[in-house]
């Protein structure tokens, strides 16, 4: 095995390291989902977190670590008698993204289970995680349907596995961790709460401070034995206060004026429920006992805000996190002042932890700011210098109009796709559609298709009590139909005659609404705008929303309309993505208002590339941004091209546009009859 970095010798990162900390003392705080750019110690951190849990007593050659004094009445290895456990070190379990649901709850022998009888369990990280930590990296990519399975769990503290009427369950408490880089798309929002705390991470910009990061990783890699030794000593002193605040937190005391400051900045923030109440509660009992306390202290309630609501007051992915701390101050100043312990002289200037200010927490001059010290998205005209438009007439960015809530667009036929909510797909979950033979492991097992077919051979195979012989062969699997997520290619006009200001507004709100439903549908999406003399990829294909807003938002106007440039373009970006992924379906979203100009022939060339992407089945939609009381319909005939439909701005709210999907799919239906 090899041996990890030292948790003591992570340099800054105060605020990932509290939150960590925090949850060693007290694992019901919640865990904690770590946000932040690439290479910032993410995942570092929490991997040395492991060498400095407490261990944990187990009931010798239990594989689900029950505990001696209070053994799982439903273990599947019990029952468990009265004896003396055994220690172990506290298990760090790693979830891989691309993880199967056995992998995760385990897998029951299905086989011997319809023949035998016998519950043949082999366990899942579930299992292994219990009394430990779970540490997902790239939670954000995770599937939905074990999201699903690891929302159960944390909610119940159990796992249950189920199959066709054969059922396993046993205990799992684990503290869960995850790391996300959150330009690769946001967590689902039923997950995100179910994280304690958040930290938000970013590189220092401190060249001394960066210096020592290097200095100390190539120490590390030349010689990792060595390199831990240096820090044993501070490894081991934390080690020790980690126990001492365990031992301390049943004896601290949360006071009423405590509480009130709890609940009245939870209400001042508008967080939804009473999980972020008790998380803070939690999270300052263990500061103080981290501190070495019995009294939880203003101080502590504030920092207890820091970490544990920043990620709960998101109304969706373009928010970003953070908190207004003067906001907070005036809170806490309000309802201060009652009931906030003896405030002895010990509790002025405690020792400084791991952290670098009192109890292990940064100084507020030197804490690192989340983004919500800053606007989520730049004013019109921020953010450096306006690209170049290849025409006259630029102007500057306008801000999107309120989003809202839109009609389902989806993309006929049935594809094979990652899981996501948008079009139909053959799926490893959702409604039974039929039954195959499996290939490989049996997944979800058909029962009836298996007993038809092993019940002509039964006098062959001597059947001679109850039990149905069963062999492999006649083992089969259930076909499913759910939904899968689509790539989103969203095409959008930026030239001059889309540039009034008040028409440019809504047109973003309506990109900006297609977007959160896509986050919501779990697809990837891409951006292509054209203007001027040229069109360009203002993002590529990503999960990250919330970066196709920013884009959407700084997106200037003006020029020419090169509309053939635009389609051409995204045929090129479907036809890269196409060979990286081809099990995923895209849906093209062209947002114009049908017009072509510059260049010799614009509106035959337009035509022309319209064709291409409509001979290769692309299903698509044109958003109408035509206005006024005279009307061309250059945006129907665009459509009508790109074998898709048309809808205007109006018609794209969710209560006005009636049978949208169903025509999509008519019209490319009729498109390829006509082909």
């Amino acid at each position: 095995m090899s041996t990890p970095f030292p948790f003591t010798a992570v340099v800054g990162q105060d605020d990932l390291r509290l939150a960590l900390l925090l949850n060693a003392v007290s694992p019901a705080v919640g865990g904690v989902l770590v946000r932040g750019e690439k290479g910032t110690a993410k995942s570092t951190a929490v991997r040395a977190l492991a060498a400095l849990m407490p261990e944990v007593d187990v009931v010798p050659g239990c594989r689900f670590s029950c505990a001696p004094a209070s053994p799982d009445p439903a273990c599947p290895d019990g029952p468990h008698g009265a004896g003396a456990g055994e220690p172990r070190p506290a298990r760090m379990v790693e979830l891989p993204v691309g993880a199967s649901e056995d992998r995760l709850v385990g897998a029951l022998d299905i086989e011997r289970a319809l023949s035998e009888g016998v519950k043949a369990f082999e366990p899942g990280l579930l299992a292994d995680a219990h009394r430990g930590i779970l540490y997902v990296d790239e939670v954000n990519l995770l599937h939905d349907h074990l999201v699903d399975l690891l929302l159960d769990a944390a909610a119940m503290g159990a796992s249950y596995v189920e199959r066709e009427g054969v059922s396993v369950r046993h205990a799992s408490k684990f503290l869960l961790v995850g790391t996300m880089n959150p330009e690769e798309g946001e967590l689902r929002p039923q997950l995100l709460d179910r994280f304690g705390l958040t930290v938000e991470v970013a590189a220092s910009r401190e060249p001394d401070q960066r210096v020592e990061v290097v200095r100390r990783r190539l120490a590390y890699e030349d010689g990792p034995e060595e390199f831990a030794a240096r820090w044993a000593d501070e490894e081991a002193a934390v080690r020790r206060r980690i126990a001492a605040a365990r031992e301390l937190l049943p004896q601290v005391r949360l006071g009423d004026g405590a509480l009130r400051q709890i609940a009245a900045t939870c209400a001042a923030f508008e967080v939804d429920g009473m999980r972020a109440d008790i998380v803070m509660a939690r999270t300052a009992t263990a500061l103080a006992a981290w501190a070495g306390r019995t009294d939880v202290l203003a101080e502590d309630v504030r920092q207890a805000a820091l970490l544990a609501l920043p990620h709960r007051r998101r109304r969706n992915p373009f928010d970003a996190p953070g908190l207004d701390e003067d906001k907070l101050d005036e809170t806490l100043e309000e309802f201060g002042g009652q009931d906030q312990g003896d405030g002895d002289g010990d509790d002025d200037d405690p020792d400084p932890g791991p952290g670098g200010g009192p109890g292990g927490r940064p100084e507020p001059d030197d804490a690192p700011r989340g983004d919500g010290d800053t606007a989520a998205r730049p004013e019109a005209g921020e953010g450096g210098e306006p690209r170049p438009s290849g025409g006259a007439g630029e102007q500057s960015p306008v801000r999107a109009a309120e989003p809202f809530r839109t009609k389902v667009l989806s993309v006929p036929g049935l594809g094979d796709g990652a899981a996501g909510r948008r079009s139909r797909a053959r799926t490893e979950h959702g409604r039974t559609t039929g039954a195959r033979r499996p290939q490989g492991a049996l997944g979800r097992l058909h029962l009836a298709a298996t007993v038809r077919a092993a019940a002509p051979h039964q006098r062959a195979r001597g059947r001679s009590g109850p039990g149905l012989v069963v062999r492999r062969d006649d083992l089969r699997q259930a076909t499913r139909e759910g939904r899968e997520g689509n790539l989103v290619l969203f095409v959008v006009d930026a030239s001059g005659s889309m540039a009034a200001r008040q028409r440019m507004g809504a047109v973003k709100g309506a990109v900006l609404s297609l977007l959160l439903d896509a986050y919501q549908r779990r697809d990837k999406v891409g951006l292509v705008t054209f203007r001027g003399s040229a069109a360009e990829v203002a993002l590529p294909p990503t999960s990250s929303v919330d970066a196709a807003a920013a884009r959407l938002e700084s997106l200037p106007t003006g020029g020419r309309t090169p509309l053939a440039a635009g389609l051409l373009k995204a045929h090129e970006v479907l036809r890269v993505e196409r060979l990286r992924d081809p099990a995923r379906r895209p849906l093209l979203v062209v947002v114009t208002d049908g017009r072509a100009t510059g260049g010799p022939e614009p509106v035959a060339l337009a035509g022309r590339a319209a064709r291409l992407l409509a001979g290769e089945g692309v299903a698509s939609v044109v958003v109408d941004c035509e206005s006024g009381p005279v009307r061309l319909g250059l945006a129907g005939q665009l459509a009508a091209g790109l074998g898709g439909t048309a809808v205007t701005l109006d018609e794209l709210r969710a209560d006005s546009i009636a049978g949208l999907v169903k025509d999509v799919r008519k019209a490319v239906q009729n498109d390829r009859r006509a082909a």
